[in-house]
């Protein structure tokens, strides 16, 4: 063999090891370690009284850790851009007021509270996707509503409207306005866990919640800025542009290709 091929063929083999200990080793969200390390005791305590037992817990347990796993991100940095604060696919854009629990006499010189309608994109995780959320732009944090309700399938358009969900409000730092952005509760989804506070200077792409387990993300954009998605496009929380304040572009279409 030559001597080339010897360090081709190892730096192969080097480059496949880094990018499996990458997939193994991905971090995982510290809400998660409560319900990894309940799942593995249950599967230890079951593989006691049945083989099969402990590797159906096995599976759920490896499961577990993949559910919460929170990667690592490259966020867009210029002014301007906002991205999605969330995994998953666009389930609808549409124009709607903002969510009812929210005080307009607080931001009455915001001009995303003057508006009766806005642009809403709304991104649908399933139980596949990373439900780590990412704060969609920089900014400062200006008011975090938490609001109960029910537990309808987050897919449906009502969720944004009767769901539980905890909804935040954040003056962007390279724009006039506020956006606001919400997480929703789906069907099995039944704790949302948010770490945003009022008051907080935040960059595009930080980790502030999670959602267990399927769930949903609704962001409403400042007047006359349009979204940059379109409905089925699949998006990367904190990577994927959903809108660019900077831009005049119209609203985008697209079709199914494959």
């Amino acid at each position: 063999m030559s001597k080339n091929y010897i360090e081709n063929t190892t730096q192969t083999i080097i480059g496949m090891f880094k990018q499996a200990i990458k997939i193994l080793f991905i971090p995982i969200h510290p809400a998660g370690w409560p319900f990894i390390v309940g799942f593995a005791l249950v599967s230890l305590i079951l593989s006691l009284f049945s083989e099969a037992l402990g590797i159906i817990g096995l599976v759920l347990t490896c499961w577990c850790l993949y559910f919460f796993r929170n990667p690592k991100r490259i966020t867009p940095i210029r002014e301007g851009l906002i991205v999605s604060p969330a995994d998953g696919v666009v389930q609808s854009i549409t124009r709607v007021a903002l969510p009812a629990e929210l005080d307009s006499e607080k931001h009455k010189d915001d001009p995303l509270f003057k508006a009766k309608t806005l642009t809403r994109v709304s991104v649908f995780l399933n139980v596949f996707n990373v439900h780590v959320n990412r704060v969609p732009a920089n900014g400062e944090i200006t008011e975090v509503n938490y609001h109960p309700g029910k537990f309808f399938n987050a897919s449906l358009d009502k969720a944004s409207v009767h769901n539980e969900r905890s909804t935040v409000v954040m003056k962007l730092a390279d724009h006039n306005s506020s956006i606001v952005f919400v997480q929703i509760a789906g069907l099995i989804a039944r704790r949302i866990i948010c770490e945003a506070k009022k008051g907080h200077e935040v960059k595009a792409g930080d980790v502030y919640g999670i959602i267990r387990f399927g769930s949903r993300m609704d962001i409403y954009l400042p007047p006359r800025v349009n979204p940059q998605v379109i409905v089925g496009q699949t998006m990367i929380g904190g990577e994927t542009i959903i809108a660019d304040t900077k831009s005049k572009e119209k609203i985008r279409e697209g079709e199914s290709r494959s």
